[in-house]
Order: structure tokens, then C-alpha cells, then sequence
């Protein structure tokens, strides 16, 4: 056996990131700011959109995420300024010879927000609970557990009462940094047992904070798990996540003291923030990125040359010059360029509404065609004023022909119509969870993956992608990577449009705070400055 201590050795296939968390801090404190809590203190965090669910198991977005990464812990977490893999509810861990079979060692002592205990048999209950359709508390879709365990782990059982085993099918060089994601948090199984479907509304992890509220579209409210298993954490007394959609109302918000950090902001007013003593701007690694599906299912899109005819069409440049800023790059891409197997020498499309002109007419749509453009209502980090954006777009594709009708939706809605396919033609986004291309590429591009928004399938592609999660030299993987961006780039069932490093804000007086890479981040080590 293999030991793995701290960080991962085994396959050596995560590249290890050591990428710079935040910027811009200019003020030891606000003193004319005078806060209610003197001794932990709360902190308000802003943000744009409500938490769709607090379930971990059968999340998919980031506001839920952000809120389960303080609640519930993963068996492995990453480096807090990179993607490097390091112990949390596991203290160390063992690999085989053959890569199959994974042994955790737990740590101990460590309790739930429920009181019960956290052992082995709590970490079997919730990957059965996953693994298994007769599980009595498999309800929901757990997507993201298909995505990257299901046909992946064979068997999971406790040895003792510290001791897990998972057994694969096969060695899976994406195993271990998967574990981290947020959605595999573990549980208290007795919570469970007491709420089952109503778990998504009563979560009950062993993570820094526990949940005290959810009062939707408004706010979250966690409180300090006081009995938390590392000493002098969570340095906060209480959060909140306070949901304001429109970007300026939230930095007024920021400005008047009514919240303490914030994200989405608009590019127009990262000047006035720089100058502005009593605030200050972070930046989150640019793990993200902002793209355009289409409906393969739906005609035209089912046509390639439509496709890519559309890609020729929009002015990625323009767009992000407008409404993204310095903070965001044209994509070419659907991989960020700070991971590794990213493909520079895809060419990408330029745009050349002469030739996108030209495509369509090949693939008989000289008169252009009507379509409609779904995009969610508030703001995202990866798509900034989402409706300023589309009606960029909509005006683009006018110039070749191609009529356009925006709908918009509240964002839970909206995840909904991109997961059941009701759409033609759409914006999104995804963000790093772990670091690995096989995040970006098997989730947005494999056939198998739910995450698959255009439902694209090339067999070859699927075939690479397959390959690359068992393949143990990250050489070899990066050479397979890099023929699937090729494959995709003419394929084009999506537009890559836009890497965002994403700025946020904060009062001077707020410390300790590190933004992930992965898009949240837990706030255990954030303070107030008194």
C-alpha cells in the first residue's frame, strides 16, 4: 500500500496552483464604522441570488455551495490558495498497488451539529445514500454524484469505527480530487433519518457554522458551531447571506454598512472602489468561465455549420470590453487557461460576420432564421448584466440575419430549464470545483455527463475523456485533453465567450478572507476588525 499524507502523490495528477487569493486591501479598519457584535461579530455577506438547495447531495450551483461549504466538510478539502489536495474529515490516506482500493483514516472526536457522532458508518450511510436507488433517503437527482462516482466506486464500507474503504471498478485518476467537491459533505445520518426529504431545508453537517435560518429569496443565517473540532474556529459569531439582485443596490448597500462583502460587481465601478478607503477589492482566481450552449436537439443548432456560422457571428471582444472589463479574457477554449491540458494552440473563432454569413448560406439559411435566447436575470460572476449581454448578442446575430427573442428567468427557474433541455439557445457558466480539466471538459462536453447542457455527443470525444480519467500519467492525459479541444473547437456545440477572474468587494475592516479558485470558499478564518 501507498501512503498519501497531506497531499496527493499517487497518481500525480493535480497540478498544484498556488494561486494568489485576494488584492487590493488598503485599510487597517473602518473606524468610523462601529459594529453591534463585540466579540465574534457577524458578517452579512451580499450577493445576487438565493440558494436553490441545502441538500448537499443534489446541489448544482454555487449559491448552494457557498452556504454547504460552511456547514457540512468532505473527506479531503483543497489548499485555501490553490487546488492542492488536503485532509479534512480524513487525517491521512492509503491507495493500493493496482489504484483500487482507498482507505481513510478519520479524524476523531468530531461531532455533528446534532450531537451524534461522525464515524465511518456515517460516511458509508451518505455514499449509499447516493450509490443506492434503494437506499431509504435516495430522493433527488444527485447529479453531480453521477457525474463523477456513478459506474466509478464499486463499494464503501467501514473497517472500524475510524476507518472508511472505498473499492473502484477501475484505478480513476479523478478520484480523490472529486472527493472534495462540496457536494460529497457529509451528513449527520440521524438528520437525515428525522427529515428525509426536508433534509434540503434542515442541514446538519460538522462544519464551522450551523444553520439557523432560510427565509427564501431574502437571506441564510448560520450561527458559530461552538463545539467545532478546530480550536479558535469559526472566528465569527454569525453570518448571513442577504440576497440584494441588483449589483449597484448591493455596493450601496456595501457603501451604507448594511452588508460587509459582496460579489458581482459592475466593471464601471471598480475604480470608485479603489478609491474608496474604507473598502476593499479581492480577486477570485479566474477558474471560471462564461459560455453559450446550444440545443443540438433543437433545429438549426442540430447543424454544425449554424453553429459555428454563430460563433463567427458574436463580438466576444466588444462584449467583454462592455460589460466584463479587465478582469475577464475572450475565451477560445471550454477550459480556463490556468488549468493545466488547456489547448493554446486552438485557434478559436474571430470574429467575421462576412464568413458567419457565408455558413449559414451553406447550410441553407441565407434569409437567417428565428430563434430564441434564454438567460437568467441576475447577475453571475462568468455573466455579468446577463440582459446587457444577450441584447449584445441579439444585436450581433441580427447583423447576419438571425432574429433573436430574449426570455429571462429567476435563476432556480432557470437551472430547471437547462436541466430538463427547454431551451434553444442559452448563456451559462461553470467554475472550477477541484482544479482538474476532467471539472470542465467530461461535465460540459461528455455524452454521459447530466451537466451536458447542449446535449453534444461525438464518440470520440466521449472515448478521450473516458480514457483520461484512468489514465495514471498526467502527460498522457494532457495529450488527450488537448485532442478534445480540438475535436470541440470544430464541432462548436457551444461558444466559450469569456475566463473571469472575479472581483469582489469588501468593508476594510473585514480580515482573513481568501477567495477560492472553485467559486466559494468556507468563511471559518474571516474576522472583524475591531
Amino acid at each position: 500500500m501507498k501512503k498519501v499524507n497531506k497531499i496527493f502523490m499517487v497518481f500525480t495528477i493535480l497540478a498544484v496552483l498556488a494561486i494568489a487569493g485576494c488584492s487590493g486591501n488598503k485599510s487597517t479598519a473602518n473606524k468610523s464604522k462601529e459594529k453591534e457584535d463585540t466579540s465574534g461579530g457577524t458578517l452579512i455577506y451580499g450577493r445576487a441570488t438565493d440558494t436553490v438547495t441545502l441538500d448537499p447531495h443534489n446541489l448544482i450551483d454555487a449559491e448552494s455551495s457557498r452556504i454547504s461549504k460552511n456547514i457540512f466538510e468532505t473527506l479531503i478539502d483543497y489548499k485555501k490558495d490553490g487546488t492542492e489536495v488536503v485532509p479534512k474529515l480524513a487525517k491521512e490516506w492509503t491507495v493500493s498497488d493496482d489504484g483500487k482500493v482507498w482507505t481513510f483514516k478519520l479524524q476523531e472526536n468530531v461531532k455533528f451539529h446534532d450531537g451524534t457522532d461522525f464515524n465511518a458508518e456515517a460516511v458509508v450511510y451518505n455514499f449509499q445514500r447516493m450509490m443506492d436507488d434503494s437506499h431509504p433517503q435516495h430522493k433527488g437527482d444527485f447529479s453531480i454524484f453521477n457525474r463523477t462516482f456513478k459506474g466509478v466506486i464499486q463499494e464503501v464500507k467501514a473497517l472500524d469505527e475510524h476507518t472508511v474503504e472505498f473499492t473502484l471498478t477501475a484505478p480513476n485518476a479523478t478520484f480523490l480530487p472529486n472527493l472534495g467537491i462540496t457536494t460529497f459533505g457529509i451528513i449527520s445520518p440521524a438528520a437525515l433519518k428525522e427529515y428525509g426529504d426536508n433534509i434540503k431545508d434542515h442541514p446538519v453537517g460538522t462544519g464551522p457554522f450551523k444553520f439557523v435560518e432560510w427565509k427564501p429569496n431574502d437571506s441564510v443565517t448560520l450561527e458559530k458551531n461552538d463545539k467545532y473540532r478546530v480550536a479558535g474556529l469559526p472566528k465569527l459569531d454569525k453570518l448571513m447571506f442577504k440576497v440584494i439582485p441588483d449589483n449597484s443596490s448591493r455596493l450601496t448597500a456595501l457603501k451604507n454598512g448594511e452588508i460587509d462583502l459582496m460579489d458581482g460587481i459592475n466593471q464601471s465601478d471598480l475604480s470608485s472602489i479603489e478609491k474608496n478607503d474604507s473598502l476593499q477589492i479581492f480577486k477570485r482566481p479566474a477558474g471560471s468561465l462564461g459560455y453559450l450552449t446550444f440545443n443540438l436537439a433543437k433545429p438549426p443548432f442540430d447543424n454544425v455549420k449554424v453553429r459555428q456560422a454563430i460563433n463567427y457571428a458574436i463580438n466576444k471582444k466588444g462584449i467583454i470590453d462592455t460589460f466584463y472589463g479587465p478582469v475577464a479574457k475572450p475565451a477560445k477554449n471550454m477550459l480556463p487557461p490556468f488549468i493545466w491540458g488547456y489547448n493554446d494552440d486552438v485557434k478559436g473563432y474571430e470574429y467575421n460576420p462576412e464568413k458567419a454569413k457565408a455558413l449559414l448560406a451553406e447550410a441553407g439559411f441565407a434569409g437567417g432564421f428565428e430563434t430564441e435566447f434564454s438567460i437568467m436575470s441576475t447577475d453571475r460572476s462568468y455573466f455579468p448584466q446577463p440582459t446587457k449581454v444577450a441584447e449584445a448578442i441579439k444585436s450581433d446575430l441580427a447583423k447576419v440575419g438571425i432574429t433573436v427573442k430574449i426570455v429571462n428567468y429567476e435563476w432556480a427557474t432557470y437551472l430547471s430549464k437547462l436541466v430538463k433541455g427547454e431551451y434553444a439557445f442559452a448563456g451559462i457558466g461553470r467554475i472550477s470545483e477541484n482544479g482538474d480539466p476532467d471539472n470542465f471538459l467530461f461535465t460540459m462536453l461528455s455524452s454521459e455527463s447530466v451537466q451536458n447542457r447542449s446535449a453534444y455527443k461525438n464518440e470520440k470525444v466521449d472515448q478521450l475523456l473516458r480514457t483520461a480519467q484512468t489514465t495514471i500519467d498526467k502527460e498522457e492525459r494532457t495529450k488527450l485533453y488537448k485532442e478534445v479541444q480540438e475535436l470541440v473547437y470544430e464541432d462548436a456545440p457551444t461558444i466559450p465567450l469569456a475566463y473571469v477572474e472575479t472581483p469582489l468587494a469588501g468593508a476594510a475592516y473585514v480580515k482573513g478572507y481568501v477567495p477560492h479558485a472553485i467559486g466559494y470558499e468556507s468563511l471559518a478564518e474571516v474576522y472583524i476588525e475591531k
